[in-house]
């Protein structure tokens, strides 16, 4: 069995986050790390592994975008080997591009099943995961907390909004897991030194069988077309408390006009 995890870089959360207006596009030229998100689904597909129930042989990463950098990373996690998709023909690619392209190269490598995170630091879509299993013909799960082995399906518990659905799933499948799910390990010494060792398998648009036309700019079907920062915050309201009972009566009664109580 193999599973598949999708990865993403994204810019460090300390940096500040700017957008080039020549682009429109988040500038992503200052210091990147790995999405936190896809560090929940690399620990599960570890735990699958050494589970031993799925018997699953091999994990592989997967990342789009032209820094390979986060596949060390991700591989320094225990991770077996690493796919880096890159090619200049996929920049400015949207969500239903990057899910198309993503899926080419899952469909070379046949996983069993497909982990990513919930949703990226920057890009905050949540869809990425049911574009991806739309286009592999797999079922898909999202904001997954909780994964177990029954009878070689995975029963799992996915975020809703007044609690938690129990869905059992048969493999393949496409699974987004919230970060609720576990707490990532952190990778020793040694894995980080070992993980300079392992494969990189570099992948062009074409070696993917990917149609330039159908990515990047000219294949995406949303585009931006502006941009507004957020509107200045009103400013506050101080009461000061100088009778009781009429402060509560006036909180009340400001938080009654906005229909917060």
């Amino acid at each position: 069995m193999k599973i598949c995890v999708l990865v993403k870089e994204v810019p460090d959360a300390a940096a500040p986050r700017k957008i080039d207006p020549g682009t429109m596009r988040l500038d992503r030229s200052g210091a990147t790390t790995l999405n936190e998100f896809d560090k929940h689904a690399i620990e599960a597909a570890m735990q699958l592994k050494a589970g031993g129930e799925l018997g699953v042989d091999e994990v592989v990463v997967l990342t789009m975008g032209p820094n390979a950098k986060v596949l060390q990373t991700a591989v320094s996690y225990g991770l077996d080997r690493s796919v880096h998709l890159a090619d200049d023909a996929l920049a400015g690619s949207d969500v239903a591009a990057t899910g198309l392209a993503l899926a080419k190269v899952l469909e070379a490598e046949s996983p069993d099943l497909v982990l990513l995170g919930q949703q990226s630091d920057d890009g905050e879509c949540y869809a990425m995961g049911a574009v991806v299993a739309e286009h592999l013909k797999m079922p898909s799960l999202t904001q997954v907390v909780k994964m177990d082995v029954e009878g070689g399906k995975l029963r799992c518990e996915r975020q809703a909004e007044y609690g938690y659905d129990t869905v059992a799933v048969s493999l393949p499948a496409v699974i987004s897991v919230g970060d609720a799910i576990n707490e990532p390990r952190y990778p020793g010494l040694k894995d980080i030194m070992g993980a300079k060792k392992k494969p990189v398998d570099t992948k062009s648009t074409a070696d993917a069988g990917i149609d330039a036309g159908q990515v990047g700019e000219a294949g995406s079907k949303t585009k931006v077309i502006a941009l507004n920062p957020p509107p200045q915050k009103e400013a506050g309201e101080i009461i000061t408390d100088e009778d009781t009972a009429a402060t509560v009566e006036k909180i009340v009664s400001w938080l009654e006009e906005r229909k917060l109580i």
